[in-house]
């Protein structure tokens, strides 16, 4: 590892950039519209079991090969067989697809932020005002690019200056304001009736359906197969205990969307007493229903603030994570400087965002295969991409350098408990659930499959 691409300080600086990572809109936005959806206790319980086994198995391996080979992902997998390195590239292309629309969603997050702090939520509870904000041509572009920005700054400063600095601050924040909204919002009068609708299985609940719902949250939840994991292990200490580290970023990671659940679901309770159209809302469940559940608390004015700052850390620490994966590979790629590196994705990034900001407005009628420019964007690199990045790494693990590389790198620096656990998984299990994930994905999208 040069000096130029730099590293985490510590283990702890490791775990918190990484859980910053991991910890984002999809943990605070899509979780919990998805365990609404499909059953609350039900999603609940397939999610924390896939998650100790499935997505525990995929980030080791990812995290184990970075820092095994001390480079990003487009470079990791030819450093041990040159025949697979269009593994990494396919990889690579996964955060250069979705750094720029993640922008864009990050720029709604932050136009929200703003209203809700200058005390204006009621005005975000209004029937038309999601719909008239982001259809709008000039003020969602600007909102855009004051978040990119902030990502470029933090990214800019470097690995222990900018990101391990950053996450140290804020993931702690994050977690106490989370507890906090919490807290709140299941002592509401009706939230009960939420939390055992969330924290309780019903056994009609535990379908096929579910299980593939959960198994693919797992990858937006955990930044799994987009070379995040790749990238920042090669930052990682070699005398850092892996296995040990992997778990508190897991604990960190499910933590936060178990909490964002309970934040969410109950407070939908209080506001419609569970109203099943509300529950089944979907993506729109963040920006468009929760400003009407706040506007209709009392101190909800100031409760919202907190909720949309929250949202707003969530959303840059994953940004700046997908930023500094490009910026990595750029680095690596053409032996560039890290600011040169930073204001080359910059520009390429945000001129890439402009058809999907836009397709809400002027050019919503276009249309890439029925989807607008975001969502073709978001279902290209979600659905399809990343669980074939993801079967190709289990494939390259398992059958090509075989699973004892990574038992040897976790071993390095420490006990590998879940060694037993690892080695089916890896070679069994997981690539089966990748490709049922594909074809219900691709089935979904094609609308064969409506759920």
């Amino acid at each position: 590892m040069n000096e130029e691409r730099g590293g985490f300080s510590s283990r702890i600086g490791f775990v918190l950039a990484t859980a910053g990572s991991a910890v984002g809109l999809g943990n605070i936005w899509r979780f919990p519209y998805l365990a609404a959806k499909y059953g609350g206790g039900s999603f609940l319980l397939i999610y924390l079991i896939l998650a100790v086994t499935f997505g525990f198995t995929l980030m080791i391996t990812e995290i184990a090969i970075g820092r095994r080979t001390g480079k990003s992902a487009i470079h990791a997998f030819s450093y041990f067989n040159k025949k697979y390195k269009f593994i990494g590239y396919l990889t690579s292309i996964i955060p250069f697809i979705i750094f720029p629309y993640y922008c864009v969603i990050g720029g709604w997050v932050t136009k929200y932020l703003f209203v809700s702090i200058s005390g204006n939520i009621s005005q975000a509870a209004g029937d038309t005002f999601f719909e008239g904000f982001i259809s709008q041509s000039v003020s969602p572009m600007i909102w855009l690019l004051i978040f990119a920005g902030l990502v470029l700054i933090v990214v800019a400063l470097g690995v222990e200056g900018g990101i391990e600095k950053v996450s140290t601050i804020l993931m702690p924040i994050l977690i106490v304001l989370l507890i906090g909204i919490s807290v709140y919002c299941i002592t509401r009068k009706g939230a009960m009736e939420g939390v055992l609708y969330y924290i309780k299985p019903n056994l009609k609940d535990l379908t096929p359906t579910t299980f593939l719902a959960a198994l693919g949250q797992l990858f937006y939840s955990m930044s799994l197969a987009m070379g995040i994991m790749i990238t920042f292990g090669s930052y990682m200490p070699k005398k850092s205990n892996l296995e040990k580290s992997v778990s508190q970023v897991e604990i960190f990671d499910t933590g936060v969307a178990f909490l964002s659940g309970l934040m969410i679901v109950p407070a939908v309770f209080v506001f419609s007493g569970g109203n099943a159209d509300m529950l089944a809302s979907g993506p729109s469940l963040m920006f468009k229903m929760l400003p009407k559940v706040f506007n209709s608390m009392a101190l909800g004015t100031v409760i919202g603030a907190v909720f949309f700052i929250l949202v707003f850390f969530a959303a840059l620490t994953s940004a700046i994570s997908l930023l500094e994966t490009l910026v990595s590979i750029v680095m690596d790629k053409f032996h560039l400087s890290r600011i040169r590196a930073c204001i080359t994705m910059f520009v390429i990034a945000m001129i890439m965002a402009v058809p999907s900001s836009l397709g809400f407005g002027i050019w919503s009628h276009i249309k890439l295969l029925g989807f607008s420019f975001l969502d073709f964007f978001d279902f290209l690199s979600n659905s399809v991409l990343m669980p074939i990045a993801a079967f190709c790494t289990c494939m390259f693990a398992a059958y090509v350098i075989k699973p004892k590389e990574i038992i040897d790198e976790v071993e390095s620096s420490g006990d590998f408990k879940r060694k037993n656990l690892y080695i089916p998984m890896i070679k069994f299990f997981a690539p089966i659930c990748i490709i049922a994930i594909l074809l219900f994905s691709i089935l979904q999208g094609m609308g064969v499959i409506t759920v």
